[in-house]
């Protein structure tokens, strides 16, 4: 995978700094007890300039991860929404990822950060599918790994934090090594939950199964866009849990994520489904038309980067 390409400024606290003097302290506190939480966006080319795709939605996230661990941000929505903007057009990206990143700094080491700063970053980078062009083009190829997708009553799965992050490194890392492209990962009552960075779908009997929240899952925002495009096509769709048997029989699987977009699966533990991206591609398109432009956004998804100035 590649390194984020750099570029011209990074947010930081209210700011734009140039990239290479976002940095932090050794002492940052998320760094070594991750009390970070984080989130991912896509920006993308369209018709109307660039778009962020459902960034109201991944900003709430963000501010519910930090509600629930108790991480008091000093921006409220819409700042962090219009400096999410600012950057991209000081980057001058037509399309980028966006990361933004809420993390307690320097100061006390305790394990709590009581008296740690809450600080606030946004870089954006140019970044292509996550899993890479081959996955995309061909089908990831899955293993199911060793290690268990984090607890609930350990880490709870709704916070998209740096700190459980460990959890998916480890399964990543085994994957790889053995040759794969990704680890699905079951929960701790052995059904399939989600695989180390995406959450996963599978087309059983005609149907569009993908796990429920109640499987340990983090409610993906492009899983739930894909449920929603699902209904504008007429496909069936079912959230219900899986056993790993059950997707070596399916007759379609695929990933999605804001990273790995929507990336097909070609094999699952050495099986193969039935077909690799059908469903995969007309969902892919039909959300790729609302993006462009080319399909009404009835739901709103899409804040335009520069919109233009009114007469």
């Amino acid at each position: 995978m590649d390194s984020p390409a750099e570029a011209d400024v990074v947010w930081m606290d209210g700011k734009l700094v140039f990239w290479a003097d976002a940095t932090v302290h050794i002492l940052t506190h998320s760094l070594h007890h991750g009390t970070a939480v984080l989130e991912g966006t896509r920006v993308h080319r369209s018709a109307n300039g660039p778009v962020a795709f459902r960034l109201d939605d991944h900003v709430d996230r963000l501010l519910r991860s930090a509600r629930i661990l108790r991480m008091d941000l000093p921006f409220k929505r819409d700042e962090l929404v219009a400096a999410t903007l600012e950057l991209v057009r000081a980057n001058a990206h037509d399309a980028c990822y966006v990361r933004h990143l809420a993390y307690h700094g320097a100061g006390p080491m305790s394990v709590v950060p009581d008296g740690n700063p809450v600080r606030v970053a946004i870089a954006s980078w140019e970044w292509g599918a996550y899993l890479g062009d081959h996955a995309m083009q061909h089908g990831a190829r899955l293993m199911t790994s060793s290690w268990r997708r984090n607890d609930a009553n350990a880490l709870p799965p709704e916070v998209k934090a740096t700190g459980p992050y460990l959890n998916a490194a480890l399964a990543k890392r085994e994957a790889l090594d053995a040759g794969y492209d990704e680890a699905l990962m079951l929960g701790a009552d052995g059904q399939v939950a989600e695989c180390s960075s995406e959450n996963i779908f599978a087309m059983l009997d005609g149907t569009l199964v993908t796990p429920p929240v109640s499987s340990g899952i983090l409610a993906g925002i492009t899983r739930d866009s894909v449920l929603c495009a699902a209904a504008d096509l007429g496909i069936p769709t079912a959230e219900s849990p899986m056993t790993r048997t059950m997707l070596y029989t399916a007759e379609e699987v695929f990933l999605t994520g804001t990273a790995a977009q929507l990336t097909p699966v070609c094999s699952i533990d050495g099986r193969e489904p039935a077909r690799v991206g059908e469903t995969t591609g007309r969902l892919d398109a039909h959300l790729t038309g609302i993006v462009r432009g080319e399909l009404p956004d009835t739901r709103h998804w899409l804040t335009v980067v520069d919109p233009p100035e009114a007469p």
